[in-house]
């Protein structure tokens, strides 16, 4: 078990910034303004999900549009997630998404056939 843990004082350039991390740890980063903040975000070779705390809807429009993620999570923790959402993320994190309709999709080939009955007749 990992207790979960604040980090302060990190770097862009420590792994802890640089990687995904499977364990309850946040770190927190101080930005001069939300185009500094959004550049941190995506300074990163992966992108599951980001959480954005604000009341400023042009805000969350644009870190919605910006912030190269699969999710959004505004004004809660990033992990929060049901079952009908299409759960997953971009760049290095993942491949497709989860959650039932994405998960029958994935497991499911594709195949048409088209039949011209007025047609061919031999």
């Amino acid at each position: 078990m990992f207790a979960p843990t604040v980090l302060v004082d990190t770097t862009p350039e420590m792994r802890v910034n640089r990687e995904e991390l499977f364990a309850p740890i946040i770190t927190v980063a101080p930005y001069d303004d939300f185009d500094a903040a959004i550049r941190l975000a995506n300074d990163t070779d992966f992108g599951l999900q980001s959480g954005v705390f604000t009341q400023n809807i042009n805000r969350v429009l644009r870190a919605f549009e910006e912030i190269e993620v699969g999710g959004l999570q505004v004004n809660d923790v990033s992990t929060f997630r049901v079952d009908q959402m299409p759960y997953g993320g971009v760049k290095g994190s993942g491949i497709g998404r989860e959650g039932p309709r994405y998960a029958i999709e994935e497991m499911t080939e594709m195949k048409l056939l088209v039949i011209n009955l007025a047609g061919g007749q031999e």
